[in-house]
């Protein structure tokens, strides 16, 4: 059995990760007491009593608890912004990232940047979409994302979609400009919306920015070929036979609600060719991330307590 300490599991993060990883029989989780769970020394035992340790703390916390760690031999899944670019950190994508198995450092990705990285990594190192493109996608979120804060003010206002980071300033655009393999970073729209989970990715692809040549089917050729074998990942040329509508070409966005993978279709056409990436922003986009990372980890196979479709 390896033992789990959940440094902040009041947030929303947290305590969808503590409700998971309590119904495994492999996993004992290291508690900490209520009145203690902000205290340092008490979380740093915690800590070294743990096998592996989540971090869902804001940023500025999170940056203090490494910093206390200092050289303490212990392995430690971030689940906030604080470390996504930093040095001697593996950012937890397996589908793209070497390295996790046997790190002591791994930062889970970002809800929005799991779907746009997804999308353009991949096509960027085939060559097939050059780095030096200017990309502006856009993203629909369940109001679950900002956590608890979001979700309060959300719901005291009115359940309106609300597209919000206006400043071009959302905390994940850089990973999403490191780990996409742009040399500028993108172009952000990002709308909260009036539903609790899901997302909805879109990446329209500039056509002066794609090599001669390529068409929906080549990039989802592509797409495909990356992610064969990767039972998270599910490559599509969308269809009706897809759709929640029939004949309609609708996608919800939160029709992944509940489950730990990522859909990805490319559409438009040849001229115009766009990439939707649809998933859970609680699942593949936060605690469905952090516990496939946990899994690799502990060398056991990736979807261990997980909820994958067909």
């Amino acid at each position: 059995m390896y033992k789990v300490f959940i440094d902040g599991k009041a947030g929303t993060t947290g305590l969808r990760l503590e409700q998971r990883l309590s119904e495994r029989p492999d996993i004992e989780l290291v508690s900490i007491e209520e009145n203690l769970r902000k205290d340092l020394k008490a979380r740093l035992d915690c800590i070294a009593e743990s096998d592996i340790s989540f971090l869902c703390l804001p940023d500025e916390s999170s940056v203090e608890i490494i910093a206390a760690l200092g050289d303490m031999e212990c392995c430690v899944l971030d689940c906030s912004t604080a470390h996504r670019t930093a040095t001697g950190w593996v950012y937890g994508i397996p589908e793209l990232e070497e390295g996790i198995f046997g790190a002591k450092r791994i930062s889970v990705p970002g809800c929005h940047a799991t779907g746009f990285i997804m999308s353009v990594r991949p096509l960027i190192d085939a060559g097939i979409l050059d780095p030096m493109a200017e990309i502006s996608f856009h993203s629909l979120t369940g109001y679950s994302g900002g956590g608890k804060t979001m979700i309060a003010e959300y719901e005291e206002c009115g359940k309106a979609p609300r597209q919000y980071a206006l400043a071009q300033a959302h905390k994940h655009i850089p990973e999403m400009h490191i780990y996409s393999g742009l040399k500028t970073a993108p172009f952000f729209s990002p709308v909260v919306c009036d539903y609790y989970s899901g997302m909805l990715v879109g990446v329209p692809l500039p056509r002066g920015a794609l090599r001669r040549g390529a068409t929906v089917e080549s990039v989802k050729e592509e797409l495909a070929a990356r992610y064969e074998g990767c039972p998270f990942v599910k490559v599509r040329e969308i269809g009706d036979e897809f759709s929640e509508t029939a004949g309609a070409g609708y996608l919800s966005a939160e029709a992944f609600a509940g489950r730990d993978d990522i859909e990805i279709f490319v559409t438009g056409k040849d001229d115009k060719i766009e990439i939707v990436s649809r998933y859970d922003n609680l699942g593949k986009g936060a605690s469905g991330a952090a516990i496939q990372n946990l899994n690799i980890l502990l060398g056991m196979p990736e979807a261990t307590g997980l909820v994958l479709g067909a």
